[in-house]
């Protein structure tokens, strides 16, 4: 395990919830511990809460980090905090029910954190009303595994996004691919939001076909980049801006100006051992603020 600077001493933080075992290694590689990964989020938590408030969360638990098996989990976990929130939706195809964390307090992040909940997965509805999502979600993964193609990508389907005057907000995957998202007025539901997602992706791949496809299979890919819109079908979530991932390096899913999507820049440079240090700006600080109408711009993409 190779040696940290400023590693921090399970006496040293005070948190609103017991952790155990904080001093298990999440990361062999880097050292960074379960106190580290829970370090982050206490301190980070004020940027990240505007994603998770009110949001049924889907939860991706890895008790034993890197070098354990990581699990899904919908059903609120046992462990959890008296009067954690919740929100029991019934499934699509009826029958039963999954009752869901709610997120937005420091203690039910933390909490998760504890039960080696490494990554935030959120809905893009408020649990109030989870089939009216506040944003669109644009997911670009590279076949090719490289991030430049991601870059490029991305830079294309903001164009489109352009062409329909909707302003758009970039952020790395926390892997090699890169995640858009575009705030929007409530109240179209999923579904017709889906279909928006699906237009546009075809409308650039179809411009692009040598580097971007809509081609769900692997095999069917080639190479170039899959422009995928199912994370805004019901039910489905995305990981959240300022969550960490839990790859090599601990990366953070870091959102950037546009200025910052360059194929040369390296995802793996924002990461648990230096994301507070480096002290950036919040690029997506009006996020909330930028909700767009998306019935205009469907009424765009009709006539253009």
């Amino acid at each position: 395990m190779r040696a940290r600077k400023n590693a921090a001493e399970p006496d040293a933080v005070k948190t609103p919830v017991a952790i155990s075992h904080a001093d298990k290694v999440f990361w062999p590689d880097e050292g960074y511990t379960k106190l580290d990964l829970v370090s982050y989020y206490q301190a980070i938590f004020p940027r990240l809460a505007p994603y998770v408030k009110d949001r049924v969360l889907s939860l991706e638990r890895c008790p034993d980090g890197m070098r354990g098996e990581c699990f899904f989990q919908k059903e609120m976990p046992k462990g959890m905090p008296a009067g954690t929130p919740t929100r029991r939706i019934a499934h699509a195809t009826g029958g039963t029910s999954t009752n869901y964390v709610v997120g937005g307090s420091l203690t039910t992040q933390l909490a998760l954190v504890n039960l080696g909940c490494v990554a935030v997965h959120v809905m893009s509805g408020r649990s109030a009303s989870p089939r009216r999502p506040d944003w669109v979600c644009f997911d670009l993964d590279p076949e090719s595994g490289e991030f430049a193609h991601s870059a490029r990508a991305a830079l294309h389907v903001k164009e489109a996004l352009d062409e329909l005057k909707l302003l758009s907000f970039a952020k790395t995957s926390g892997g090699r691919g890169m995640h858009l998202w575009v705030p929007i007025r409530t109240g179209p539901d999923a579904d017709d939001v889906l279909r928006f997602a699906e237009s546009v992706v075809r409308r650039v791949a179809d411009a692009y076909p040598k580097e971007l496809t809509v081609e769900h299979s692997i095999a069917a890919r080639k190479g170039r980049v899959y422009l995928d819109p199912f994370r805004n079908g019901f039910g489905q979530t995305v990981v959240a801006p300022y969550s960490v991932r839990l790859r090599a390096k601990a990366p953070v899913s870091t959102p950037l100006e546009w200025s910052e999507v360059k194929p040369s820049l390296v995802p793996s440079d924002f990461n648990l051992g230096n994301f507070l240090r480096l002290k950036r700006p919040d690029p997506w600080r009006d996020f909330f603020k930028s909700r767009q109408s998306l019935a205009e711009a469907i009424k765009r993409m009709k006539t253009a």
